[in-house]
């Protein structure tokens, strides 16, 4: 289904099969746009509380409204992106940062992604254990390393090195997250133990995509993964193209999914390829890319992304997407369902 916001912004609620009719992005010019997601997957209302609901939306709001300050200030969409990014991340909420959920020897391995559109240049880390806040570590590879992907021991390192905030592994550590490992774990054994939790088991994630008032284009993506990954998994949230890409010339897109399948379709950078090389509309191409060409192939998640124009896209294949934009005048919308 689709929603049109005026001003410049449109909005994708996808359903599950391809959207039967398609509605022309706007060329007209929009001050800048914020867009953000927390993750796709099985996400149901009758799995939900009143109260946890709430935190969601409290959640997403407050990274919105981060970023939104940044970008009404004249702030860059680097900065605007790193502010909302860093609230999720600092969210046990979240499958990133401080939510990060547990490999299969019950550690932290964190991975995220930045990308400026403005240069194409990138910068991600993957498989990091003591960095409080991965978003922050991608962006210093992009601006202060001569390289674009550093992985483990390495990466921390690095961070070290550039001043940013370390934390011991403890203070990833979330009673939610073990349990869901535990339980991951047990089905994996064959049990027949009802596990209490399966949401982001393949598909949390955070990321954001902004625009700002000198139509720069940036997105960042971060992740503790997939719940259980073993032999030093790494999936597509720092894989520059599939879980990240930006821009100037089309737009910036932050994926949330089973990364392998985001990989394998380098999904971001095939809606960017379209809207370059087609001449596709945004919105268009982004409904196609994950509701037709992802799903055929059997992957499961979504993107948001915003283009040079301000338009907004939300398309996800799953249950439901933690997910929400800020218009210019301020007004912030959150959903969590479909």
């Amino acid at each position: 289904m689709k929603y049109l916001i005026p001003m410049a912004w449109i909005f994708f609620l996808a359903c599950n099969t391809p959207s039967q009719t398609t509605t022309p992005d706007t060329k007209a010019q929009a001050e800048y746009a914020l867009v953000i997601h927390g993750g796709a997957g099985t996400i149901l209302k009758e799995n939900m509380t009143p109260e946890l609901e709430q935190q969601y939306h409290n959640k997403l709001k407050e990274a919105l409204l981060a970023g939104y300050n940044v970008l009404q200030d004249g702030g860059s969409s680097m900065d605007a992106v790193e502010s909302a990014i860093m609230i999720m991340e600092n969210s046990p909420l979240f499958n990133a940062g401080k939510g990060a959920v547990f490999t299969n020897d019950g550690r932290n391995a964190m991975d995220a992604s930045f990308m400026d559109g403005k240069t194409q240049n990138a910068g991600a880390v993957g498989g990091v254990r003591r960095v409080k806040n991965p978003i922050r570590a991608a962006r210093a590879v992009l601006e202060k390393s001569k390289h674009v992907l550093l992985t483990g021991k390495g990466a921390d390192v690095f961070a070290k090195e550039q001043g940013l905030e370390l934390a011991d592994t403890s203070y990833f550590y979330t009673e939610r997250r073990w349990k869901s490992l535990q339980n991951a774990k047990q089905k994996e054994d064959g049990s027949s133990m009802i596990r209490t939790e399966d949401n982001d088991y393949k598909y949390g994630t955070v990321g954001a995509a902004a625009l700002d008032k000198a139509g720069n284009l940036a997105a960042g993506t971060s992740t503790g993964g997939m719940t259980n990954k073993r032999y030093g998994r790494i999936g597509d949230s720092p894989i520059i193209g599939a879980g990240t890409y930006a821009n100037n010339n089309t737009c910036a897109i932050s994926s949330t999914g089973h990364g392998e399948y985001f990989m394998r379709y380098l999904v971001a950078y095939d809606i960017s390829a379209m809207v370059e090389y087609k001449g596709s509309p945004f919105v268009e191409a982004a409904d196609y890319v994950v509701n037709d060409k992802l799903k055929s192939k059997g992957g499961s998640g979504g993107i948001i992304g915003v283009d040079k124009y301000g338009n907004i896209a939300m398309p996800f294949n799953t249950a439901g997407m933690y997910r929400g934009y800020v218009l210019p005048d301020g007004e912030i919308k959150t959903f969590l369902y479909k």
